[in-house]
């Protein structure tokens, strides 16, 4: 059971990483970005991958836990055409997994498996009894002698 539910997560989880990205992974166009160094609003200074579409320049926060950068990095960046303010930083941590969706789903994971063993646990006796009759091998027909 415990290698059905780990392949089985595994195909749910790519699968809704696949189709929930945002900018959306289909209809995004890529470009290059820069990194610079800035303070964001709370006054930290914070990694900024600064990119252009057309002649107008956009930038987009690249900040990131256990993901770091220097100045000057160039990293691809990843936006909607329609707006182009939606872009995010096009790598693999940050982009197409998340911490919070990570822990969540494994939390979801494990909570879904101990839910299963408490239902299998400590099954009723009528139930056993249930069971072993819908399992048992069928009874060989009685046949007349001469047919």
């Amino acid at each position: 059971m415990g290698k059905f539910l780990t392949i089985l997560y595994l195909v749910v989880f790519s699968t809704y990483v696949f189709f929930t990205r945002e900018p959306d992974f289909f209809g995004s166009e890529v470009t290059e970005g820069v990194i610079h160094f800035a303070k964001d609003s709370t006054g930290v200074t914070v990694p900024f991958a600064v990119y252009s579409v057309g002649k107008q320049p956009f930038r987009v926060n690249a900040d990131y836990p256990f993901r770091s950068y220097y100045a000057g990095d160039k990293v691809e960046i990843i936006y909607t055409p329609e707006y182009p303010t939606r872009a995010a930083v096009n790598s693999w941590w940050g982009y197409w997994v998340t911490w919070q969706e990570l822990l969540a789903s494994i939390a979801l994971l494990i909570g879904l498996f101990q839910i299963a063993k408490a239902v299998t646990r400590n099954p009723t006796p009528e139930g056993l009894l249930s069971e072993l009759e819908n399992h048992a091998p069928p009874r060989p027909r009685k046949r007349r002698k001469y047919d």
